[in-house]
């Protein structure tokens, strides 16, 4: 069983980009059968998926967002990170790591941003893009 934890810095100024990381533990990121997602909770709306990186390494990008983001992994620390530019100021949102499914037709219907998907979840991280 995985344990996944996220860690951020709190708060990033508009425009910036915003830097996150997710350290599993329990379970190798490489290992097959899973996908390895970032999803965020903006203040007073539901979850948002926004990208996932499978066991191989390939990813996969919320369409309304890839312009401006990255997903990437370090397997020698069991790590996968998030880059997501052009941010724009908002009240505290939070972001989610978590392990989901590696089918690629998981990630491009509405059931991406559904929360039964993804099988463990770190606790989130809360980011506040303000100046």
């Amino acid at each position: 069983q995985a344990q996944l934890q996220e860690s951020g810095p709190g708060q990033v100024k508009p425009s910036q980009t915003l830097s996150l990381i997710c350290t599993v533990s329990g379970e190798s990121i490489t290992d097959s059968g899973s996908a390895w997602s970032w999803i965020r909770r903006p203040p007073g709306k539901g979850l948002e998926w926004l990208a996932a990186i499978r066991y191989d390494g390939n990813p996969y990008y919320n369409p309304s967002h890839k312009w401006r983001t990255s997903i990437s992994r370090d397997t020698s620390k069991n790590q996968f990170s998030l880059q997501l530019g052009s941010v724009t100021p908002e009240g505290p949102a939070v972001y989610y790591c978590a392990r989901g499914p590696t089918n690629p037709s998981s990630y491009r219907s509405s059931e991406s941003s559904d929360s039964k998907q993804y099988a463990v979840w770190g606790q989130g991280t809360q980011v506040t893009v303000s100046d």
